[in-house]
């Protein structure tokens, strides 16, 4: 293979994205995984940080849905520190028993079916685009409410800014941005804990006040409003607040950037994103009714809440805006979570086919760099239509977080159910997911009801035509692999009548060096081409497969070994095949995430050990060629043909007709 110190490692192009993006890592690394791997504390900042921030501005939102009747929000703050413990108990239980990640697609794909869970993960991927744009909305909102008004015109172009850093730190990797952003995120806890606190007990006097106000305001209403009036106000309120948990599944779909062992290490994070959540929003909420808060033009609540706070202190002014500065920089932090497990989900999807199968790849950092650039980018094109509202971007990111939760919770209310006659404790865990079902419905129905025409048309809109993609994908898979079939039923067991050739290649004959997947018809196909369109030419065969490590595979070090395993079976098929064709056969193999870079080296290898060798590959070839058929297959067979006559070793593509 490639040594350190050749032209190609040289290139200033090459050691420029290296210096940006991060070296490749080293797949022979035994302890790789131990080292990409997330501690708990690490995992709170990179998953934790999307249900904390939403604090920023969900418990904002739910207060300023009260109006005038601000003494609801006494009742408001217990309600949802209780939710947060009810869903993030819930996620716990799926954490337990989807150990690898992949959250409410995962759940809702194997426990409602594939339907649901093309739902789930059609709602879950516009959620964490969602996230990206909210939390750096939000976060651009708060930095800039210590701004002159004049100056928040830079707000969108600054907020582009930010996710473009972000894209380029998780192209680099996960546990690299989160160490970046680590400092940031402890900051804000820091801040917040001693801001809340202050706020509680320097207002304690005004518990009473409070208290009394709010058994006053209840008289008040239930004889103008009735009680059914109050009910639908305060379920308003409350759901109109369900930004504030928004972040609670990021843990339970990034399981897999965990430490060993994952189930304990997800459920403490739940366990200190869920305290964390619930403390922070619910003094938010307490602190605003104590304080008697009004919404000031340019500000945020908490901007609010800061001012009022430490105002008159020594250096109040300045206290006040770290506090709230390191709020926007923790939405910063917050976006890392739809940059972590947008792309997962969308592996997750593009192995089952619902997606390209190209945002499965890994690149050689083992990022889903594709993944990546997509969520980023949507997220810029969202916040331009938006205009960086985050009132707006609020309505259209609850609604599709509780699509995702509802089916999660019903999914795991069947599992259960399913499960009565062999879990002592099913009811008990049942209850908890009715209970998380309800909740998550009435929030979802009373917010798509209560901002249809402000947000809610278009995420609803948003979110069907993703899903309406993700069949005319699954289809067109569909067909092929059904063409492809034909081709194994046909090719895979057919009679040969050559005499068995045991010897061993002859370095100075013909050799053709045919690229491989898995053992397949696609692959005999392209062997027979080589036979008949050139017969009596080449008496060597030398077979060439680069086992591709990808989301499904890059799990731990036991999976690459099976795929490594996996792909040197179906090689020694191959050369057993070519064998009783009369020719003399060998194999070279890989592992790799890069197939065009790997099969490249391993074909100029074998061309330096058989100078008389030319590269052969198959690619598939439709009747009819569409705009789309690039995107939804690779061009790898081009992209290697490109480089290897680059390099005057001859390359020949065969076609492989399918019927789709």
């Amino acid at each position: 293979m490639q040594s350190g110190n050749s032209p190609e490692n040289n290139n200033p192009l090459r050691k420029f994205k290296h210096a940006i993006f991060g070296a490749p890592k080293h797949l022979k690394d035994t302890q790789l995984f131990h080292k990409m791997a997330l501690i708990p504390i690490l995992a709170w900042v990179g998953l934790g940080a999307d249900g904390l921030s939403s604090s920023a501005y969900g418990p904002e939102e739910a207060f300023k849905a009260l109006g005038s009747h601000t003494y609801l929000a006494l009742l408001l703050a217990v309600v949802t520190a209780l939710t947060v413990f009810i869903i993030s108990y819930s996620y716990s239980r799926i954490i337990e028993h989807f150990p690898h990640g992949g959250g409410g697609y995962i759940v809702a794909t194997h426990l409602l079916g594939e339907k649901a869970g093309v739902v789930s993960g059609s709602a879950l991927l516009v959620d964490y685009v969602m996230t990206i744009t909210i939390s750096i909305a939000s976060g651009v909102d708060a930095v800039f409410s210590y701004l002159p008004v004049q100056h928040h015109h830079f707000k969108v172009p600054f907020a582009c800014f930010l996710i473009v850093l972000l894209i380029i730190l998780n192209v680099r990797g996960v546990k690299e941005s989160v160490t970046v952003l680590a400092p940031i995120f402890m900051v804000f806890v820091a801040t917040h804990i001693f801001m809340l606190l202050y706020g509680v007990f320097a207002h304690a006097d005004r518990f009473v006040p409070v208290v009394s106000d709010f058994g006053g305001g209840l008289r008040h209403d239930v004889s103008t409003i009735g009680i059914f009036g109050i009910l639908m106000l305060f379920m308003r309120a409350y759901s109109l607040g369900g930004g504030t948990y928004t972040g609670i599944e990021a843990v339970s779909n990034g399981l897999q950037i965990m430490r060993e062992p994952r189930v304990q290490t997800g459920k403490r994070t739940m366990l200190y994103m869920a305290t964390s959540l619930a403390f922070t929003a619910s003094l938010i909420l307490l602190c605003y009714l104590l304080l008697a808060l009004k919404p000031v033009e340019g500000k945020t609540l908490n901007a609010v809440l800061a001012d009022t706070l430490f105002n008159g202190w020594p250096m109040g002014k300045a206290i006040a805006f770290v506090t709230i500065f390191s709020e926007g920089a923790l939405l910063l932090v917050a976006a890392q979570a739809g940059f972590v497990d947008g792309p997962r989900v969308m592996s997750n999807m593009a192995i089952d086919s619902w997606f390209p199968h190209r945002f499965a790849a890994l690149s050689v950092r083992l990022t889903m760099r594709n993944g990546i650039l997509l969520m980023g980018l949507a997220a810029i094109a969202l916040l331009f239509y938006t205009h960086g509202s985050v009132g707006t971007l609020v309505v259209m990111y609850s609604i599709n977080v509780f699509i995702t939760f509802s089916l999660s919770q019903l999914g795991m209310s069947k599992f259960f159910i399913g499960r009565r006659k062999e879990d002592p404790q099913w009811l008990r865990h049942l209850s908890v997911h009715l209970v998380g079902l309800v909740l998550c419905v009435t929030i979802l129905v009373v917010t798509t009801f209560e901002k249809f025409t402000e947000g809610g048309w278009m995420t609803l809109l948003i979110t069907s035509v993703v899903i309406g993609l993700c069949y005319l994908i699954k289809g067109h898979y569909g067909r092929v692999r059904k063409g492809m079939a034909d081709l194994d039923a046909t090719l895979l067991d057919f009679p040969t009548t050559h005499e068995f050739n045991p010897d061993p290649p002859d370095r100075n004959a013909p050799t053709a060096i045919q690229l491989v997947s898995g053992y397949s018809g696609f692959g005999v196909h392209t062997l027979l081409s080589i036979v008949t369109t050139f017969p009596k030419t080449y008496k060597n065969i030398i077979f060439v497969s680069v086992a591709v490590i990808d989301s499904g595979s890059f799990k731990g070090a036991e999976e690459i070994e099976a795929l490594e395993k996996s792909g040197q079976e179906g090689l020694e098929k191959y050369v057993n095949l070519a064998r009783r064709l009369g020719f003399a056969a060998d194999y070279r193999m890989t592992v790799a995430t890069d197939v065009v870079e790997s099969a490249m080296e391993l074909c100029k290898e074998i061309n330096q050990q058989y100078p008389r060798s030319t590269v052969f590959t198959g690619q598939l070839t439709f009747r009819l060629e569409k705009f789309y058929h690039r995107m939804l297959h690779n061009e790898t067979a081009f992209a290697i043909q490109r480089r290897l006559q680059w390099d005057g070793i001859t390359t020949v593509i065969l076609p492989i007709r399918v019927a789709t």
